[in-house]
């Protein structure tokens, strides 16, 4: 797989160039997480999930396609609830849609 050195911008990898693995476009995720654990496994506190969003990095003068990539930091975005999959038909939220089946099967 190919990878791409992306930028952060805000957040613990402020200023951090990493390498992401890029898709067949060679577009790198619209999301990535970073699971931090917490600091102590025996007490009640959750693990932390820090949250950024792909932005272009610029764009070309004549054609306005993006010149790179960067992920910026988003401290309200809640983490993902895991993948979706094609064949269920569910909103983004987990609610059931209005008239659908009651059963997954």
């Amino acid at each position: 797989m190919r990878s791409e050195a992306v930028r952060f911008l805000g957040g613990p990898l402020d200023g951090r160039e990493l390498p992401v693995l890029v898709g067949a476009t060679g577009k790198p995720p619209a999301r990535y997480e970073v699971p931090v654990p917490a600091e102590r496994p025996e007490g009640d506190a959750p693990d932390v999930v820090h949250v950024y969003l792909l932005e272009p990095a610029g764009h070309t003068p004549r054609l306005g396609l993006p010149k790179g990539w960067v992920y910026r930091y988003a401290p309200d975005e809640p983490p993902a609830a895991g993948p979706r999959w094609p064949w269920r038909n569910r909103p983004a939220g987990g609610e059931r849609p209005a008239g659908g089946p009651a059963h997954d099967g």
